[in-house]
């Protein structure tokens, strides 16, 4: 039986290389269900690419083929591997840093090399720059169909020998909360954060209390104020700023119904840094 194929890449939908990849898959079995996480990854940005995948994948049945491309190293010696989490989902990819939050986040039980002399589309073996074509979308259709087992994608590696990228820790220490802002909920501006809800707990922080917010760029302060924890943006007025559990049990920063990230001119990565607290009682005298 059939598995489900799920394609992400940097590649846009304005020309045909996402097209080109569907068919490669259904040529290969046309009763494979191809599907699309995203083909608006920043071009070159192997970060969101392992965030976007951590942020979907445990929502798809096992045994589900991911295939991803982001690969500003296609055409060079960079491995291309397949790597089977410890869920049961294969993922597909170049292996540059993409599988970062996958490995950290869910665990890879088993990582292999693609044996491209035999794992590649027939007649494409002078094209140096479209893998997502002729390696991981014909690999994955395969794979996903059943002509080839896991074992037959190519030899075995280690999986701590798996590219990392650089991905910092939040941290708690004495009601101060640190972290970074990993990635952006792009369409509403929203910024989320590598803080666990656990850390707010661990900080005795509840729904309802006001927070001190820092948010700086390397050393720079970008940003500074407090607002609310929220349990949703009804807990805050129009255009106010509040604090959120995101889905995927982080914590988020938004402005409700307003762009925070266009507001404050805020992106993302580990130069990006947050200190929460709670704001300092102010006391009035009579």
């Amino acid at each position: 039986m059939s598995r489900n194929v799920v394609l992400q890449t940097d590649f846009g939908v304005s020309d045909g290389a996402v097209s080109a990849m569907y068919g490669v898959a259904v040529s290969v079995d046309r009763n494979l269900r191809i599907f699309d996480l995203t083909h608006d990854i920043p071009q070159y940005n192997i970060w969101e690419a392992s965030y976007r995948l951590y942020q979907t994948i445990t929502y798809w049945p096992r045994e589900t083929v991911f295939v991803s491309v982001v690969d500003p190293g296609v055409g060079t010696s960079r491995l291309s591997v397949v790597v089977r989490t410890l869920d049961g989902q294969y993922i597909i990819t170049p292996d540059n840093g993409t599988l970062t939050h996958i490995k950290k986040n869910i665990g890879i039980a088993e990582a292999r090399i693609i044996d491209e002399n035999v794992n590649r589309l027939p007649k494409s073996g002078e094209s140096y720059t479209f893998h997502g074509r002729d390696i991981y979308a014909y690999t994955g259709a395969r794979l996903a169909a059943g002509l080839i087992t896991y074992e037959e994608v190519g030899p075995i590696m280690e999986a701590k020998e798996i590219v990392e990228l650089s991905k910092p820790e939040a941290t708690v220490e004495e009601g101060i909360i640190e972290g970074n802002i990993d990635i952006l909920d792009v369409r509403f501006g929203n910024l989320w954060t590598n803080i666990g809800r656990e850390l707010f707990q661990e900080a005795s922080i509840s729904y309802g209390d006001s927070l001190e917010v820092t948010i700086s760029n390397n050393t720079q302060q970008v940003y500074k104020n407090i607002m609310t924890f929220g349990r949703s943006f009804a807990d805050s007025h129009l255009g106010e700023p509040l604090l959120y559990v995101n889905s995927l049990d982080k914590l988020g920063v938004a402005i409700n119904q307003g762009s925070f990230a266009k507001a404050y001119h805020i992106e993302t990565g580990s130069n990006w840094q947050i200190i929460i607290r709670k704001a300092p009682e102010i006391f009035f005298r009579s």
